[in-house]
């Protein structure tokens, strides 16, 4: 029965990363997968040596000696933890994307176009780099992603020349969601499930994020493309209105408030989000019926439009199925672990890899090459359930140095190839970028960032 559980997952795991290929969105495959598993798990309760309690965190040797009824209390247990912990991080990201939208339908994000005021290519590819890195901490590198090339649309006219600036944002988002425990699926992932908290994880991983971020963009600046100045563009832009720049800096307040939140209460993070959004949404609702809403919302086209509840709005732009296809990839990974699979996944890659740094309290040690494999793989599968494998494969403290490396090399490891992140398979939606040549012109850079990063963290860790 496990081996049919792991052909199952395997399967499931290909037709994820063969998306584009058989044209079957993931959330598909992700929640057939997730209910298969369980449904396995269920039927073969007699058959499993060992179970993982993840309530204690302890690995039930004695399982099969256990009566049936008692098997499946356990596992309807598991699966209730299970649950809880990911409806946590997907009410946290639901928060999270309905104050961005808020901010959106405010028009908020035009408030950054208009810092943008040099014309020469350098610069400016300087600029969308650093505000990539920034802003992806902030409202995570998906959403960094999809606001700076919709600014880049409106300033650089030239398709191939867009097309590098693209390839560098993608570069650049990833690095800055790596350090931040909102700035990432898998960050926040690793954060809610308290494998690191938010000091500890900017402390390890500011700089090689930023060294990730900033040796491409220093290379990229002596191609050719981007030598000389933009063509003068002869519209005029509506100056960003005062409600825009007002909700910007609201939306993007209260989503920094969130760890302080949590630093102070010691409450899950989901409970911050929920207050940031209420505050927002207050707001919101304010502003959208004031004098202001008719002229100040550019996309109001009526006034009825206008008076329309910008919280109901922003939650009917949210993006449900990634919020579905986490929900499966998280729930097929918990009965991996819950069987102990992962366990002998994760013994198997430390004895057939030499045993190089990450050493933690009791004398053992991860390999780094295991870790950098890890990055590279989240170039082809997605960096979500890679990181929802490692929560299973290994259980050292919080913020040992682990947990810190692998937010780091599955964050910006998928740069790599343009399938290889959100933020790279939104920009090639936008952008039409084409695989081949993402692989040809961008995949160099992204893979000098990711090894100079790895390299700056291993050298940085001692100091922590």
């Amino acid at each position: 029965m496990e081996a049919a559980i792991i052909l199952v997952f395997v399967l499931g795991y290909l037709a994820i990363t063969m998306e584009h290929s058989i044209k079957i969105d993931k959330l598909i495959p992700a929640l057939v997968m997730m209910a298969i598993c369980w449904a396995l798990v269920a039927l073969g309760l007699d058959l499993f040596p060992n179970w993982f309690d993840s309530s204690t965190h302890t690995l039930i040797d004695a399982f099969s000696s256990f009566p049936l009824e008692e098997k499946k209390h356990l596992m309807e247990e598991t699966l209730l933890h299970h649950l809880g912990k990911t409806a946590e991080i997907l009410v946290f990201l639901l928060g999270a994307m309905t104050i961005v939208e808020i901010i959106d339908y405010f028009d908020g994000f035009s408030t950054i176009k208009g810092f943008i005021t040099t014309k020469k290519k350098t610069k400016i590819l300087w600029i969308f780099s650093i505000l990539a890195f920034i802003l992806s901490a902030i409202i995570d590198n998906l959403t960094a992603t999809i606001v700076l090339i919709s600014i880049l649309q409106k300033i650089v006219k030239d398709k191939e020349v867009r097309l590098y600036y693209a390839g560098l944002i993608i570069i650049a988002a990833n690095a800055g969601g790596a350090w931040s425990p909102i700035g990432d699926v898998t960050t926040t992932m690793l954060w809610i499930g308290n494998k690191v908290t938010t000091g500890h994880l900017v402390g390890y991983l500011f700089v090689p994020s930023l060294m990730c971020m900033a040796v491409p963009t220093f290379i990229a600046s002596f191609l050719p493309v981007f030598k000389g100045e933009l063509q003068s563009d002869e519209g005029v832009d509506p100056k960003p209105s005062r409600l825009s720049s007002i909700m910007l800096y609201l939306g993007l307040g209260a989503i920094v408030f969130v760890p302080i939140f949590k630093t102070v209460t010691h409450l899950p993070p989901y409970v911050g989000m929920m207050l940031s959004l209420a505050i927002v949404a207050v707001f919101a609702e304010i502003y959208s019926k004031s004098k202001f809403s008719i002229t100040d919302i550019d996309h109001a086209e009526s006034e009825s439009e206008a008076h329309h509840s910008p919280v109901h709005h922003s939650l009917s732009k949210i993006e449900l199925p990634s919020i579905l296809f986490f929900l499966g990839i998280l729930m097929a990974v918990a009965a991996l672990e819950s069987l102990g699979i992962l366990f002998g996944f994760a013994g198997g890659l430390q004895e057939i890899m030499p045993m190089i740094g990450t050493e933690i309290h009791d004398g053992e040690g991860v390999s780094d090459l295991v870790v950098l494999l890890l990055g590279a793989g989240s170039a082809v599968i997605d960096n979500v359930p890679l990181v929802a494998a490692s929560l299973g494969m290994f259980h050292e403290a919080t913020d040992n140095e682990l947990w810190h490396f692998i937010a780091f090399a599955a964050g910006t490891g998928g740069s790599m190839l343009v399938i290889g992140s959100a933020a790279g398979v939104v920009a090639m939606g936008m952008e039409k970028i084409d695989f081949f040549w993402y692989l040809k012109k961008m995949s160099w850079l992204a893979l000098i960032g990711f090894l100079v990063g790895s390299a700056v963290f291993m050298v940085t860790r001692t100091l922590f």
